[in-house]
């Protein structure tokens, strides 16, 4: 199979870091051929990969048979199904509807604000973007202050959506690693919390998948 990549997009990050979790080698030994498509260079524009992904966005996942696999979430649970040991999405009913939760309250709360701050106010953005920077400042704003909650949120827990690492950790992390910098949006040193969140995160094997 082929994972379409880009190492400089948040959504590529996500599955590299959910396979790094699950010990899924990117590479021959776990079946993974990894395929680098340099956005910032429109190659995810070519004619080439619109003919794998006609909406032209990353991440990827081609399946040997020729099926193809978008939306980061859908093929994280394509791995999970396939590789169900330690499980990323929970395993009771309860624990998954749990799960499920955290993860949308992350993808929407912070991440999607987030990641507006940057396309429509950095200037390496102009390119991806029709920008109207007072619309990301006001997502600027929303992603600071879900960041606030998010600290308070983990006051008496160890990871988001409870006792486990899950699928939602990695949403969370992943956006506060990737935009911190290029969407203005530090861990603010009062969030005490979710920085010793963050740091135990940065401790994983995992990371090493990044």
């Amino acid at each position: 199979m082929k994972l379409y990549d880009f190492k400089y997009a948040v959504n590529p990050m996500r599955v590299r870091l959910f396979l790094g979790e699950k010990g899924i080698a990117l590479d021959a030994s776990a079946g993974i051929e990894l395929c680098d498509v340099d956005m910032m260079k429109g190659e995810h524009r070519s004619a080439d990969y619109r003919a794998i992904a006609p909406n032209g966005l990353l991440p990827s996942l081609v399946l040997d048979d020729g099926t193809v696999l978008q939306e980061t979430i859908a093929i994280c649970r394509y791995f999970e199904l396939t590789h169900p040991d330690n499980p990323l999405f929970g395993e009771s009913p309860l624990q998954q509807a749990t799960v499920e939760m955290w993860q949308r309250k992350m993808e929407m709360e912070l991440m999607l604000p987030t990641a507006m701050t940057f396309r429509h106010c950095h200037p390496a953005a102009k390119m991806l973007e029709d920008q109207v920077p007072e619309y990301g400042k006001k997502m600027q704003q929303r992603a600071a202050k879900r960041m606030q909650i998010l600290d308070k949120e983990l006051d008496n827990k160890t990871w988001i959506a409870g006792d486990d690492f899950s699928v939602a950790d990695i949403t969370a992390y992943c956006t506060i690693k990737f935009f911190k910098k290029l969407s203005d949006l530090p861990i603010e040193a009062d969030h005490q919390n979710l920085q010793r969140w963050y740091d135990s995160i940065n401790q994983r094997p995992s990371i090493a998948w990044l």
